[in-house]
């Protein structure tokens, strides 16, 4: 159990994180019919480099994949990104029903009987890869500013991991419906406190045993499923990819991270893993941080 200390600043680093007002977005676009399946685009406030057009970031949000965690939570870090100088497409995906006894942003981690499920099978998987399937489409429209061969995909949490397994559908089972020819045309990815490694994160019931419910709840659908969607199974990706954690992490334990950077290197493949002293699960996308501005300095290594 951690000790009161560490609980303490787990709670006032959430706290901050959540403090924040809503940033409305400038536009929004819708890439399907459902309410879910839509992306907001903030565009940049300053310029992030050395002139021209502006990189573009695509955010995907955390929450354990469940319905109380939309991308409104992550609007003040994507305001933040926009006054960094990048274009920013903050997507939002269908997520897990709601069940009785959640309540609050601190129920990211709270145990699986009373916290609502995590993911739908397969529509969460479907949104993701539908959005950046139409994305390039709708950026060039929402965003004529930026300049699509400059993009960085992030992801804070459940976000993170969608991050991962979104620039690897090049490397899914041939017979994965999400499949592509050839690999995304990213920058790279920098994953934030990704739940990266599903077999690690199960282990240990992270965000009240998640990654199992996404996959369908049971040993044989978690068994079956993994090669289609755990990051950690789908290496190399050959595309640039750094992970931020914190070492202070109570919600996505540095092992997580830990074990997707080893299962890289097994594979050949050289994954940056940056971790934060004294940083927990949340400072990574709240504005006021420190750790947030390590964030910015990761993606605008990848971005010029």
């Amino acid at each position: 159990m951690p000790d009161d200390f560490a609980a303490a600043r787990a709670a006032a680093e959430e706290e901050s994180a959540f403090s924040h007002p809503a940033v409305d977005p400038d536009s929004t676009a819708a890439y399907g019919d459902h309410p879910d399946q839509v992306i907001d685009f903030y565009a940049p406030r300053t310029e992030a480099g050395p002139g021209g057009p502006a990189p573009l970031v695509v955010l995907l949000h955390g929450g354990a994949w469940r319905a109380p965690y939309d991308r409104r939570h992550v609007t003040p870090f994507a305001a933040f990104l926009a006054r960094h100088g990048f274009a920013v497409a903050n997507v939002e995906y269908r997520r897990g029903r709601e069940s009785a006894g959640a309540s609050g942003p601190g129920a990211n981690g709270s145990a699986a009987e009373s916290a609502p499920i995590a993911g739908r099978w397969p529509d969460t998987f479907d949104d993701v890869a539908a959005a950046l399937d139409a994305l390039p489409a709708l950026a060039r429209e929402a965003l004529p500013q930026a300049d699509s061969r400059r993009t960085v995909l992030t992801g804070h949490s459940a976000g993170g991991h969608l991050a991962l397994w979104a620039a690897a559908r090049h490397v899914l089972p041939v017979d994965a419906p999400w499949r592509t020819g050839g690999s995304a045309l990213l920058r790279g990815v920098v994953a934030l406190a990704p739940i990266a490694d599903f077999a690690v994160a199960d282990k240990l019931d992270v965000c009240g045993g998640a990654a199992r419910q996404l996959l369908g709840g049971d040993e044989t659908a978690f068994a079956e499923r993994r090669p289609y969607t755990d990051p950690a199974l789908l290496l190399p990706t050959g595309i640039a990819t750094t992970l931020v954690q914190g070492r202070a992490d109570m919600v996505v334990p540095f092992a997580v991270a830990e074990a997707y950077a080893e299962a890289a290197a097994k594979a050949g493949e050289v994954v940056g893993l940056t971790l934060l002293e004294d940083v927990g699960h949340f400072p990574l996308i709240d504005p006021v941080a420190d750790a947030c501005a390590v964030v910015v300095e990761e993606i605008a290594q990848l971005a010029w």
